[in-house]
C-alpha cells in the first residue's frame, strides 16, 4: 500500500512538473504601453485571438476585432470592453474565406483608421470545404485570406513603422508538404476527406504561414516593418469545433491536462507583437516565446517564392 502511494505521489509530482514546464510555458515579459497604437487581430471573437485582444486593449491599444460572424464578434466586443474597461475596441466584420470581404474590410479600415501598428493574422479553420472564391477552405482562410489582407494593409503598416506582422502558424507545419500541382489544378492543398487527410491539409496550410513569413521578411528589408510566425502551443480552444463530437469527447481528458488555456496560448503571439529587440529576427519562427530553428522545407527559398507568386495570381495582385 505504501509503495502504491509512493508511486502515486511520484507520478503526480512528475505530472505537475511536466504541466508547469512544458504545458503552461513561458510568458510574454514585455511591459510595452500601446497608447496611441492600433492593432488588428483576426479571429478575435474566441480562443487565443480574444485573449490576445484583451491583453493589447489593457495596454492602451486601439484594437480592431476582425471576425467573420457578426453576432459572435459583437458578443466578444462586449466581453473585451468589460474585461479591459477600454472604449478603444472596435468590431469589424471580416470573412477571410471571401476575397471580396477582405477587400471591403481593408477599404473600410483604411478609410476610417489613420494608423496600423500591429497586424496579427490569428484566425484559422480546421475543416474541408471551399471558400466563396472556390479555393480549398483551409488554404483559402489560413493562408490566402491573410496573404491578401496583409498586402492591402502593408502601405499603412510602413507609414506607421516601426510596425509588425504576426502570423499564427502551428507546430503542425513540420508535418506539412505543399503539393503545387494540386494547388495549380484544384486551388486546394488536397481533396480527401478522411481524418488523416484533413489533418495533413491543415499542416500544409500552417507550412504556408511559415513560408509566407519567410518570403515576406525578404520583401520588407529596408522598411520598418518586421514579421514573425509562431506556434502558440497545443491549446484548448474552439479550433476543433467542426470535428466530430465523438472525437471532441475522446480528446477532452487530453485537452484538460496537456493543453494550454487561451491565456497561456496567447503568450508567444504577444511576445512576437511586443518584445523589443527581436527586430533582427524578422521572418523567423517562434515557439514558447523563443525563436526556433525550422526544417529546411520551412525556409525553402524556391518554395516560398513559388507560393508567393501563386498567391499573387489567385488574389489578383500579380
Amino acid at each position: 500500500m505504501c509503495t502504491l502511494l509512493l508511486y502515486a505521489v511520484v507520478f503526480a509530482g512528475a505530472a505537475y512538473i511536466f504541466r508547469q514546464i512544458f504545458v503552461k510555458g513561458k510568458r510574454c515579459k514585455s511591459q510595452l504601453n500601446l497608447t496611441g497604437k492600433t492593432v488588428i487581430v483576426t479571429g478575435s471573437n474566441t480562443g487565443i485571438g480574444k485573449t490576445t485582444a484583451i491583453d493589447l486593449a489593457k495596454r492602451g491599444a486601439r484594437v480592431i476585432l476582425a471576425c467573420r460572424n457578426e453576432q459572435r464578434g459583437l458578443s466578444a466586443l462586449e466581453e473585451v470592453k468589460k474585461a479591459t474597461g477600454s472604449s478603444q475596441v472596435v468590431f469589424m466584420q471580416l470573412n477571410l474565406g471571401s476575397m471580396k470581404s477582405v477587400r471591403s474590410f481593408a477599404e473600410t479600415f483604411l478609410k476610417n483608421e489613420s494608423r496600423l501598428d500591429i497586424l496579427i493574422n490569428n484566425a484559422g479553420v480546421y475543416m474541408q470545404g471551399r471558400t466563396s472564391d472556390g479555393l480549398g477552405l483551409m488554404f483559402g482562410v489560413n493562408h490566402i485570406g491573410h496573404f491578401l489582407l496583409t498586402h492591402l494593409l502593408l502601405d499603412r503598416l510602413k507609414q506607421c513603422g516601426p510596425s509588425r506582422i504576426v502570423n499564427v502558424s502551428s507546430l503542425g507545419h513540420n508535418f506539412g508538404n505543399i503539393d503545387f500541382d494540386c494547388l495549380t489544378t484544384h486551388n486546394a492543398l488536397g481533396l480527401g476527406t478522411s481524418f488523416k487527410e484533413v489533418f495533413q491539409y491543415y499542416c500544409d496550410s500552417k507550412l504556408c504561414n511559415v513560408l509566407f513569413t519567410h518570403e515576406l521578411a525578404k520583401k520588407l528589408q529596408g522598411t520598418q516593418v518586421t514579421c514573425y510566425s509562431l506556434h502558440p502551443g497545443a491549446i484548448n480552444t474552439e479550433l476543433a469545433r467542426n470535428t466530430s463530437s465523438l472525437l471532441q469527447l475522446a480528446l477532452t481528458p487530453l485537452t484538460v491536462f496537456f493543453f494550454k488555456n487561451p491565456v497561456q496560448g496567447s503568450q508567444t503571439t504577444l511576445h512576437c507583437a511586443l518584445q523589443q529587440g527581436i527586430e533582427y529576427l524578422s521572418g523567423r519562427y517562434f515557439s514558447n516565446c523563443t525563436v526556433r530553428d525550422v526544417y529546411p522545407k520551412a525556409k525553402d527559398d524556391v518554395a516560398a517564392k513559388r507560393l508567393w507568386e501563386l498567391s499573387e495570381k489567385l488574389t489578383g495582385l500579380a
